[in-house]
């Protein structure tokens, strides 16, 4: 089964990392809302020959799948090679979160002051035949949530730059709407034990309190990858972003599994659920409504 891709991509002409057409904003923002992938075919975030030699698996640690870049300390995690080969990687990295801001405050201008900037990654080595757990494959549609990492009242927006050289594109399945996906794996979820979620926050093992949005979404996340019937079966498309193309994408809404690509820069950023502009598309109230209870 598959949608219209009209329903799921919205391709932007004619953009640069710092301009996108005032007239569009608007309706990319409300396309955005809607769980569309907003697709910029020929967006390319450009390096310099000297980083070109990065766009190889030995850049990053083999236990670890990208190298992850934090703006708020600047430092680069999971790089590998001498002082001169790390402190090139951490400028590149640098310079394509300042773009994919740039790019985000252009083409969303409401978010611009709310947007909260997260972890930069360069994903160099091939997705296709990676082993990992069910849970931990991407190749499996799902939707963003982080088992260490509770966003509470902030939603998942993430700006992906396909840099491969050889012109291979990124493929992609794109599943069905959010909230048919949540209808299916939001009913005999089990509520979060009385306790918990201040117990992890105050031993470490999450990074803040886990509400019960958050609890969830990582359950609906689980469920998803792990039902085979769902992953063959569910409405779904395939669609290759090209070597130098962008896209931007509610990942915490839009139910997504990368199946094959190399060579991939990605910028997530969080911003608050009040800072939309149509709040009730956000997946938190369309779980409250679901469910029909406050999840915060």
């Amino acid at each position: 089964m598959r949608r219209e891709l009209s329903d799921i991509i919205e391709t932007v002409e004619g953009a640069s990392w710092t301009e996108v057409a005032p007239s569009s904003r608007a309706a990319l923002t409300d396309a955005l809302e809607d769980g569309k992938v907003i697709f910029f075919p020929h967006l390319q975030f450009d390096l310099s020959e000297a980083e070109l030699k990065f766009l190889s698996p030995d850049c990053v640690d083999p236990s670890a799948k990208n190298v992850a870049y934090s703006p708020e300390t600047g430092v680069a995690k999971h790089a590998v090679g001498d002082d001169a080969a790390l402190g090139a990687i951490t400028a590149m990295m640098k310079r394509y979160y300042e773009s994919a801001r740039s790019l985000a405050n252009a083409a969303f201008p409401s978010y611009a002051n709310a947007l909260e900037p997260g972890r930069t990654s360069f994903r160099p080595v091939e997705i296709s035949g990676r082993q990992t757990s069910a849970r931990k494959d991407d190749t499996r549609l799902h939707i963003d949530a982080f088992p260490s990492s509770p966003v509470g009242d902030k939603r998942i927006l993430r700006v992906f730059s396909n840099v491969n050289r050889s012109g291979r594109g990124r493929h992609w399945r794109v599943g069905s709407r959010f909230e048919d996906a949540a209808r299916r794996f939001t009913e005999d979820l089990p509520a979060p034990l009385p306790g918990m979620a201040w117990f992890k926050s105050a031993v470490g093992l999450t990074r803040g309190y886990r509400t019960r949005y958050d609890h969830t979404m990582l359950a609906i996340h689980d469920a998803m990858k792990l039902d085979t019937e769902y992953q063959r079966d569910a409405p779904q498309n395939e669609f290759d972003f090209p070597a130098g193309s962008s896209w931007i994408v509610y990942t915490d809404l839009v139910p997504h599994a990368a199946m094959a690509g190399q060579h991939v820069f990605e910028q997530t950023f969080y911003l608050p659920v009040s800072a939309m502009v149509t709040e009730a598309k956000a997946p938190l109230r369309v779980l409250e409504r679901l469910t029909g209870h406050a999840m915060i």
